[in-house]
């Protein structure tokens, strides 16, 4: 049995879960989401108020998508209670980033121009200093990819360790050249 597929799901007060089918949809404070879960997986609603996560048999298939689809409900659950944040900073001399309203940052990063990144719907930027700064939202893969783009715009380089990291990220620094 899944360790994690068979925990069940706690529902905070001020949450709505709504189960149609294979749909489960979550409304809470910070907004509503939505996920259908794969056929052969199974979710109730427990007389608790947890939401239960069951699959029919032990075939491969059933067993690898159990504890993915507790966890992903799971997500939605925190998601529209608490949000995701990803933090970022940027490592190098010039470096920096501009916040051009909430959904809107420009970032100087060593290139002959700014470059300018947009917010999709229910993400929002917020900077704390010339060379930190966060991504937020509600939805957890989105606000992961978003963290990963931003990073892709300059990855940090081995050498000097420059380019925009996670917060906390080590980065592995290699021995330039030996010299004289």
């Amino acid at each position: 049995m899944s360790r994690i597929g068979k925990l069940p799901i706690s529902v905070p007060s001020g949450v709505d879960v709504t189960i149609d089918g294979q749909t489960v949809t979550v409304k809470g404070p910070k907004g509503q989401l939505s996920h259908t879960v794969a056929e052969p997986i199974a979710v109730a609603r427990e007389e608790d108020g947890t939401i239960a996560v069951s699959r029919p048999d032990d075939q491969r298939k059933s067993k690898e998508l159990h504890g993915l689809s507790r966890t992903l409900i799971a997500n939605l659950v925190t998601g529209v209670t608490d949000g995701y944040e990803k933090k970022l900073e940027i490592v190098g001399v010039g470096y920096r980033v501009i916040s051009k309203g909430p959904a809107q940052l420009e970032f100087s990063l060593g290139y002959s121009h700014t470059i300018t990144v947009d917010a999709p719907d229910g993400i929002t930027f917020a900077v704390e200093a010339p060379t930190r700064f966060s991504v937020q939202g509600i939805d957890k893969q989105s606000v992961g990819e978003v963290a990963a783009n931003i990073r892709k715009l300059r990855k940090p380089e081995p050498y000097k360790g420059k380019g925009v990291r996670y917060a906390g990220e080590q980065v592995r620094r290699k021995v330039g050249k030996a010299g004289k």
